[in-house]
């Protein structure tokens, strides 16, 4: 149990390092598209923001001329401009704000879809490394979150500090002595920021991890319900939720503590500063040279030289928060795709179907060897069965053939061509692999097995499913070969799911078939009725099996047993009996335990 719980805690590890730049200049890769519309949502902001300054000023002008000289229609023209200046105001944010939503929304389609492109081209052994709820999370609630940084939030920033610069024109131009004062607070706003940026990195990306972590356990035990209640796990499993809640709370609290300092520390330094305005010009204002109008309009753009500052505060603050997932979601992108085409990589010609092993090492972790100097051929047409125990490579072997891993040492060939050569799609397309795991999409049954053949007919769909013995279970279902079946076809059993599986891998039309363990789940009486459309399939074609029941391989060309990282014995069914080798104790055994 403290093993298991190990593995669910354990977390992305903590980017010490500092922020690189760098990913922000990645960022605005996705920026450029929408530049013309940003320029356009931010001119608007600007005219808006550059009218509203003007208010300070009017009111100014109605303090120390219009009321004192009691002058109605200066003031009424006044009041008249205020009105105007709040309606431009307000029109050209609405036009803005619509345009930024638009922005935002395809940014984040297009990261989404740049990282869906790659997690395709990712090899397996990336997904067998990482949780699928982590893969998940970064894919739509990492985006969702750095989409609004990388369209409003950059426009803002830029707003924010044209803003900041015209308040301290208009400031200085009202007047300069007490401009100075507002200004001295900047150099103790610039101290505090510094102390808090690093430390609201950190935290938000624990929270990020701790999130990550959260919703990898929470897809696991979603997909594996029926596990959890064959087992009685649910108390216990519920107890791992809570912990892991309960770290993200903490988390999450923690973060927020830094991030709600920002606010009222800043709103602390503009309030004493607003006080040191009114406390110098009262001092001088005995002298003649400051208006109780100037000190208003001063205290006014004071307010607003605080604002822009508060509102860079707290997108400033939004960024540290959202750095975290932008560094994650370039982590994903840069992960390398091991498996790829070759620069010069071309086509793979209409496969025969010889099949040859030189001198193939392979692991899976370095210095861990599960295949060693493996060589074999085998002849177009030919059937192969693999056997031997759990974890001797048998898989390993035609996931290499398909290259879904690249060998660690030695050449894969077919048809004398180096498949490392010719480019994935070219040879995968002209091949079937049918696993242990038949995995069943939501949709139709009919859009299922014509998953591998997008142009097939109805009539060729199920002249498949009739080959392979599925035709009868798939018109007895409730709308037939149009019958929705559910995420990973829950509605479906094994036996049925193997059997579509089947009838798409038939379908396909493959010139080199693979059967990993794909009759497993099927009973044995189904099996001999599907033998004779097995024997359909593999006619013609060079085939490898990888079966658990032995009875159902005796008649493949070649019976290959495999162990130690190696071909221990290879054969027809007869030569290895006649050897009573490995294969004749292995062959034995069943038959002793069937009987």
């Amino acid at each position: 149990m403290a093993d298991h719980r190990r593995n669910t805690y354990k977390e992305d590890e903590i980017l010490e390092e500092p922020f690189d730049f760098k990913h922000l200049l990645r960022a605005s890769v996705y920026i450029k598209k929408y530049a013309g519309k940003m320029l356009f949502a931010m001119t608007l902001s600007g005219i808006g923001g550059a009218v509203g300054l003007l208010a300070p000023m009017i009111n100014q002008q109605a303090l120390d001329i219009a009321i004192p000289n009691k002058d109605k229609d200066m003031l009424f023209r006044l009041v008249i401009f205020l009105v105007i200046i709040y309606v431009t105001s307000v029109i050209f944010a609405t036009i803005r704000s619509r345009i930024m939503v638009k922005v935002s929304q395809n940014i984040i389609f297009d990261i989404r879809t740049d990282i869906f492109a790659h997690l395709q081209k990712l090899p397996f052994q990336y997904y067998d490394d990482r949780p699928h709820g982590k893969i998940l999370i970064r894919v739509v609630n990492y985006v969702n979150s750095v989409s609004d940084m990388l369209s409003n939030g950059l426009i803002n920033v830029i707003l924010e500090i044209f803003n900041l610069i015209f308040i301290i024109i208009f400031m200085f131009i009202v007047d300069v002595k007490l401009s100075l004062v507002v200004m001295a607070g900047v150099p103790v706003l610039f101290v505090f920021m510094m102390w808090i940026k690093n430390r609201q990195r950190k935290a938000w990306q624990a929270v990020s991890n701790k999130n990550s972590n959260l919703n990898a356990y929470l897809q696991e035990n979603i997909v594996g319900a029926r596990i959890t209640q064959i087992f009685a796990r649910e108390d216990e499993n519920a107890d791992i939720f809570q912990v892991l809640s309960e770290r993200c709370r903490k988390s999450w609290m923690k973060a927020v503590e830094y991030s709600n300092l920002v606010w009222p520390g800043i709103d602390g330094i503009s309030v004493f500063v607003r006080a040191a305005i009114y406390f110098t010009g009262l001092l001088i204002i005995g002298q003649g040279n400051v208006t109780l109008g100037t000190i208003v309009a001063v205290s006014s753009y004071a307010a607003r030289f605080w604002q822009p500052i508060m509102n860079l505060g707290n997108i400033f603050n939004n960024f540290i928060n959202n750095i975290a997932y932008l560094e994650r979601i370039f982590e994903t992108l840069d992960e390398p795709v091991t498996v790829d085409d070759a620069p010069d990589a071309g086509d793979m010609p209409p496969i025969r179907g010889k099949v040859t092993f030189e001198n193939v090492t392979f692991a899976y972790e370095p210095g861990k060897n599960v295949l060693k100097n493996v060589s074999f051929t085998v002849e177009p047409g030919e059937s192969v069965a693999l056997v031997g125990p759990t974890g001797a490579g048998k898989s390993t072997i035609v996931n290499l053939i398909s290259r879904f891993y690249n060998v660690t040492e030695g050449r894969v060939l077919i048809d004398d061509q180096d498949i490392s050569q010719v480019t994935l799609h070219s040879l995968r397309s002209q091949m079937g692999i049918m696993l242990q795991d038949s995995f069943i999409f939501s949709g139709t049954i009919e859009d299922n097995i014509r998953y591998g053949k997008l142009d097939a007919s109805r009539d060729e769909i199920v002249r498949a499913s009739q080959t392979v013995c599925a035709n009868d279970f798939i018109m007895r279902m409730p709308d037939g070969y149009s019958t929705e079946v559910k995420e990973r076809g829950s509605l479906l059993s094994q036996g049925q799911k193997q059997l579509i599986s089947f009838a798409r891998t038939l379908l396909s039309d493959p010139a080199i078939l693979v059967l990993d363990e794909a009759t497993s789940s099927i009973d044995v009486q189904t099996e001999r009725n599907l033998q004779q459309g097995l024997n359909a399939m593999l006619k013609g074609r060079t085939s490898f099996i990888i079966a658990h029941r032995l009875s159902t391989i005796k008649n493949c060309d070649k019976i290959m047993y495999i162990d130690d990282g190696g071909i221990v014995e290879c054969g027809t069914h007869e030569e290895l009996m006649a050897k009573k080798g490995f294969y004749y104790k292995l062959y034995t055994a069943q038959m002793e335990n069937i009987a």
